[in-house]
C-alpha cells in the first residue's frame, strides 16, 4: 500500500478528505452528504484502473479528481438522486409498511 493510501486510512471525516485533497467545498453539502460523498469517492477510486501501480504524487492527483467529482454529485443532485447506498437503491429509498405488519409489532394492550 502506497504511503498515501496509509495516511488516508487516519481521516475519520469527509473534511478530512476535502481539505486534504484541497477541494473546495460548501461546509452544508457536505453536512448533509457527507456519507454519500465518501461512498461515491470510493466507488470512483474503486473503479479507475491503475491505481495500484501510481506513485504518490500521480495517485494524489487522481483521488483530488474523483473527489472534487463525488462531492460535486451532491452539489448537483441528491442522495435520493444519486442512490449510492442500497437503501435509495431499493424500491426509489420509500419504506412501505402496512398497517398489518404495524399491528402485530405492538405489544397487546387487552
Amino acid at each position: 500500500m502506497s504511503a498515501l493510501l496509509k495516511h488516508m486510512t487516519t481521516f475519520s471525516a469527509a473534511e478530512e478528505f476535502l481539505d486534504y485533497f484541497q477541494v473546495d467545498y460548501e461546509q452544508s453539502v457536505v453536512h448533509v452528504n457527507r456519507l454519500h460523498i465518501l461512498k461515491r469517492f470510493h466507488q470512483y477510486f474503486r473503479t479507475t484502473p491503475g491505481t495500484a501501480a501510481m506513485d504518490d504524487e500521480t495517485l494524489r492527483g487522481v483521488c483530488k479528481e474523483l473527489l472534487s467529482k463525488a462531492y460535486n454529485d451532491f452539489v448537483k443532485s441528491t442522495p435520493a438522486q444519486e442512490k449510492v447506498f442500497k437503501v435509495f437503491q431499493d424500491t426509489d429509498g420509500k419504506q412501505h409498511v402496512t398497517l398489518d405488519s404495524l399491528r402485530t409489532s405492538l405489544p397487546s394492550h387487552g
